[in-house]
């Protein structure tokens, strides 16, 4: 797998305008994007089933200005989410990029709801860490599973090319860096080769590459990756090849609430609405609402590398809307008792302590005090009898750095020259998460995926037709 140096007179098998690496969300939404501007697309995709990261993520994406936020009476507006997502990654992702994806959310929202059909609404009832305003936008079941469901419909409807067990293991490349086409292996060994005008690297990051995450994320190379096994790191080795910049490889989504055994992503919205971590001592050791992403490592310190999400039945029957979380349930991972005893006795953990946690909670509530983690509690959220519990670890999802993009996805060197025909967007281009695991804002995975894929796809689509192709 490499880079293949390609000389004129050199023949491919076929030949297509544009060809899109990787069949997930980014994938699918450039493809949308670039046949609307009536361009020949085929998107390749090494599974025999589209579902790359997106299928096991919960399918929130943030987007401000949209209509279902009106009709929700949610006031939000595109420089609000901008400041969000750069005070969450202490201003070191690039402000333009930042501006134009939060800029272009709400319209591609719209765009994917009204053209396509994509049955989007708000997620309501609270904030995950860092947004100020609600604005995670979802299909009904909350899951990504469903999101990827209602992207492949709507690339059947209008006829995007999806090639499947298509896996690119070459790119071939001229001496000027442009790409002049790729070279797929078949399940069977068996290799073709496409020439194209343009190429769109949408297929993810390098999560599934223990020795890529060793390298640029020593902190979770032993935590679990609950990822796609495809994210291999093969746009960011093509692209280095190449002589793209690559920027943030520190940069990732850890998440601090994957149930142990059953590997079943549990949302923060427990945390949100009242909910705790203890470890196996029965203390918290964190403050909950600072972020999902950091809190996977803060998890994995724990004795055992594990800790139990407690809430209560309030919180339950929230958590309900969730699909996941109803399929852990019907899986046995949620635990309920009666009382802390019961609570202390079926967990194995010490009564004093967890007594000792509860009350502290409750005596900073009453004096409106924040604890030692820079939390503060609500007496209306307090947890209340009978409690629920789960029992949870720290887990990579995905990897937010990559090739460096500029506003239209295009992919530049070191001495920011744009590439010549080479686009990047989602797992595979460096994202809005900063350096390391705490700049991630929920939905950054996402915003980086489905946004700047519809960017790519419509400006690969522009660049062709200004060269005539």
């Amino acid at each position: 797998m490499g880079i293949v140096a390609f000389s004129e007179g050199d023949e491919f098998d076929v030949h297509l305008p544009l060809v899109i690496i990787g069949a997930g969300a980014c994938g699918l939404v450039a493809g949308l994007a670039a046949m609307e501007c009536e361009t020949d697309v085929v998107v390749l995709e090494r599974d025999a089933l589209p579902r790359g990261s997106t299928s096991m993520s919960q399918g929130f994406i943030p987007a401000a200005g949209t209509r279902f936020q009106a009709e929700k009476g949610v006031e939000d507006s595109a420089e609000l989410m901008a400041r969000d997502i750069q005070h969450k990654n202490g201003d070191e992702a690039d402000p333009a990029i930042v501006a134009a994806l939060a800029d272009y959310s709400g319209r591609v929202i719209e765009w994917l709801a009204d053209t396509h059909g994509v049955p989007f609404d708000l997620v309501e009832g609270f904030l995950y860490p860092g947004h100020s305003a609600m604005r995670m936008h979802a299909t009904p079941r909350r899951t990504g599973e469903e999101l990827m469901g209602c992207l492949l419909n709507a690339a059947e409807a209008v006829g995007l090319d999806i090639l499947t067990q298509a896996r690119v293991v070459d790119l071939h490349v001229d001496a000027g860096k442009r790409v002049r086409g790729i070279t797929l292996e078949r399940p069977d060994g068996s290799h073709e080769s496409i020439g194209c005008d343009a190429l769109i690297l949408a297929c993810n990051g390098y999560g599934g590459n223990p020795e890529l995450v060793a390298k640029h994320i020593p902190s979770l190379k032993h935590a679990l990756y609950y990822g796609h096994e495809g994210n291999q790191g093969d746009a960011l080795l093509w692209g280095e090849a190449i002589g793209a910049s690559l920027k943030d490889l520190g940069a990732c989504q850890g998440h601090g609430s994957l149930a142990t055994p059953h590997q079943t992503l549990i949302s923060w919205a427990l945390m949100m609405r009242g909910g705790v971590q203890v470890n196996g001592e029965g203390q918290r050791f964190s403050n909950e609402h600072g972020g999902y992403s950091e809190q996977a490592a803060k998890v994995l310190a724990q004795p055992g590398q594990v800790a139990w999400n407690l809430f209560d039945e309030r919180i339950h029957q929230a958590a309900l809307e969730f699909e996941d979380y109803r399929n852990a349930e019907q899986g046995g991972a949620v635990r309920t008792f009666g009382s802390l005893a019961e609570m202390a006795e079926g967990l194995g953990l010490p009564l004093p302590a967890l007594e000792s946690t509860f009350t502290e909670m409750h005596t900073l509530a009453e004096h409106g005090e924040a604890d030692g983690f820079g939390r503060t509690f609500a007496a209306e959220t307090l947890l209340v009898p009978p409690y629920r519990a789960i029992k949870v670890t720290g887990a990579l999802f995905h990897t937010q750095g990559g090739l460096e993009v500029d506003t239209e996805a295009r992919v530049v060197d070191a001495a920011g020259e744009k590439l010549p025909n080479l686009f990047a967007a989602g797992g595979a281009a460096r994202g809005v998460s900063g350096s390391n695991d705490s700049g991630y804002l929920s939905g950054n995975g996402l915003l980086s995926a489905v946004v700047m894929g519809a960017i790519a796809g419509r400006e690969a689509a522009r660049e062709l037709k200004r060269h005539g192709s």
